[in-house]
């Protein structure tokens, strides 16, 4: 089965073969055995290599939830007595890497310094696989679709914010569209990135030509031009939280029905049952989003819906 996985995880034997260091000639008859079990072919041989078929898909499922359950009942027998040790695996868009989850680790770690973290950050597709591969347990991101085979554990709107210092001339309006914001030095995220198509989409409804000064996939190098060159950026409100309580940046709604919010999502795989550190965490995760003063986002969901 360990084969199997690795398999339909690297596309290929001869790849799976490099990452079990054992002979390509091993995994082939590992697979071969057990198609021959289960009576089915679990693969198309393609020239670029392995792909599951349906039946294939149907085991790896399978395989995948039951690989979790071994590594969550192991946990749990070392950890009877209270969260002493344990694992929980993260995986995030950049905005949340910067301070939130970092600041919430550090506060559960207070508490149970016997639990320890790894991140991974991605784009919210990247952050989706993961938690389908088995790879994170715990995802969060910004996403505009829902994804097959993730359990949703908390949503909510997400809009996004013309980010700008305190002094800047636009910085006291109740609300601005995207034509005010395009007469200032600008960032903007990488074209990849979701966010940055709402924009485009946007501007091409409207006519509108954006010169962005600074282009980035990073959210902090975005911030830091906000900071330095008194600019405009772009960001939903958590990830940017810390900087609004200590008074350093405002955050103006952006007028606009094309511009639609993004969806925060905290996401786990569907029908696995969570460790006990998982499930803490994920726990202290949701009651974080909500528990800072939320002015920014209670003026946006207020705004009339204006063009």
């Amino acid at each position: 089965m360990r084969y199997f996985l690795e398999v339909v995880r690297s596309g290929s034997i001869t790849k799976a073969a490099d990452k079990l260091n054992v002979a390509s000639s091993a995994v082939s008859r590992q697979i071969a055995r057990l198609e021959g079990e289960l009576g089915t072919p679990l693969f198309d041989r393609r020239a670029r290599g392995t792909v599951p078929n349906a039946a294939g898909e149907l085991l790896a499922s399978y395989a995948l939830r039951m690989q979790l359950e071994t590594d969550r009942i192991g946990n749990e027998l070392s950890a009877l007595k209270g969260l002493r040790r344990g694992e929980v695996r993260l995986a995030c868009t950049t905005g949340f890497s910067i301070h939130f989850l970092p600041n919430l680790i550090q506060r559960f770690r207070k508490q149970h310094a016997g639990i320890h973290f790894q991140m991974s950050v991605g784009s919210f597709s990247d952050v989706a696989n993961r938690v389908l591969e088995g790879e994170a347990d715990i995802g969060i991101s910004f996403t505009l679709s829902a994804t097959r085979g993730i359990k949703v554990q908390h949503a909510e709107p997400a809009p996004i914010f013309a980010i700008m210092l305190t002094s800047h001339p636009l910085a006291a309006s109740p609300q601005v569209t995207l034509a005010d914001l395009a007469a200032y030095p600008l960032a903007l995220p990488a074209k990849k990135i979701a966010m940055r198509q709402l924009i485009d989409i946007c501007c091409a409804r409207k006519n509108l030509v954006i010169d962005p000064v600074l282009t980035s996939d990073s959210l902090e190098a975005m911030i830091n031009f906000v900071l330095a060159e008194g600019g405009i950026a772009f960001s939903a409100e958590l990830p940017v939280r810390h900087l609004l309580k200590e008074g350093r940046i405002k955050a103006i709604p952006i007028r606009s029905r094309d511009l639609a919010p993004f969806q925060l999502e905290v996401q786990t795989l569907a029908g696995r049952i969570l460790p006990r550190a998982v499930q803490a965490f994920l726990d202290a995760l949701v009651a974080a989003i909500p528990e800072a003063d939320d002015t920014a986002r209670k003026d946006a969901e207020a705004q009339a819906p204006l063009a």
